[in-house]
């Protein structure tokens, strides 16, 4: 029996192997192309031959993203950073105040205000879209980078993570902390908040991801080339006359980069954080 059993664990790790390797090249299919098509020019790209590599690598479609004074891609990509930095760790803090005040203040109508930000949830964005445009446009926010940033600084899908998360933390710390004097903030900013740490980086890499990817809010606030984020630069090779492709995908690698290397650094948080903040199945 020992060398069938043997025999069996073999197969099922063979096959669960096959399995990772497939999902894996699978994942990583995407990235491939993008990359190989980043350095063909556009016959190569558009030639039914397939090749898996190309014969001449053309980095010079690098280099032009950068030499276009149309483009503006370095500033574009300066300011997605920018929205994306800010946005990431004040909606993330922010979240993490709000889901603690819902967890553990008892204050009158706190069921209702939940109920609110769950309501909110279920709105489309396409309806709050228009309203928005027209509170942060009655306040200058139209060509500026703080009118991207704005609307994206309070999530309430964070909220109620945070919520979930503080329910389960053990409320007799905070009770030692309030024998040592300190208030509701004293707590939250004392004990609280830097226990946390696993859902502010998981959320943080989470809502940094979300900003960076942000297209149609950024396209509309942003209409003039100096408040242009890397995904609306991006746009500029498809027009209706013409589709740059080498300048495309070479584009499409310089502003996936970031995200590969925030989810690297960033992945292992993520895991924890959700399994940390009640949606355990």
């Amino acid at each position: 029996m020992k060398p069938t059993r043997t025999l069996a664990g073999g197969t099922r790790a063979s096959l669960r192997g096959l399995l990772v390797g497939a999902l894996t090249a699978a994942f990583l299919a995407p990235f491939y192309l993008m990359l190989r098509n980043a350095l063909m020019d556009s016959r190569s790209i558009t030639s039914p031959r397939w090749t898996w590599w190309p014969q001449r690598m053309h980095w010079e479609n690098f280099t032009a993203l950068f030499s276009d004074p149309t483009l503006h891609m370095g500033q574009a990509l300066g300011n997605s950073l920018l929205i994306a930095g800010i946005t990431a760790p004040l909606s993330t803090l922010l979240a993490s105040a709000a889901g603690y005040a819902f967890a553990r203040i008892p204050v009158p109508g706190r069921g209702a205000l939940l109920a609110l930000v769950v309501a909110t949830l279920m709105i489309p964005g396409s309806v709050t879209f228009v309203p928005t445009f027209v509170v942060v446009g009655s306040m200058g926010g139209v060509n500026t980078l703080w009118g991207v940033i704005l609307p994206g600084l309070f999530n309430p899908f964070a909220v109620l993570l945070f919520r979930n998360f503080y329910l389960q933390f053990p409320a007799e710390i905070e009770e030692a902390g309030r024998l040592d004097g300190l208030g509701w903030f004293g707590v939250y900013r004392r004990i609280a908040l830097p226990s946390s740490g696993a859902m502010l980086a998981s959320l943080g890499a989470l809502a940094f991801i979300d900003s960076w990817n942000a297209f149609l809010w950024p396209l509309v606030i942003g209409q003039d080339p100096s408040a242009w984020t890397a995904q609306i630069a991006l746009s500029t090779f498809l027009t209706s006359q013409t589709i740059n492709l080498p300048g495309l995908f070479a584009g499409a690698v310089v502003t996936v980069a970031p995200l590969v290397a925030m989810f690297l650094i960033a992945q292992r948080y993520i895991v924890e954080g959700i399994a940390t903040s009640g949606l355990k199945g």
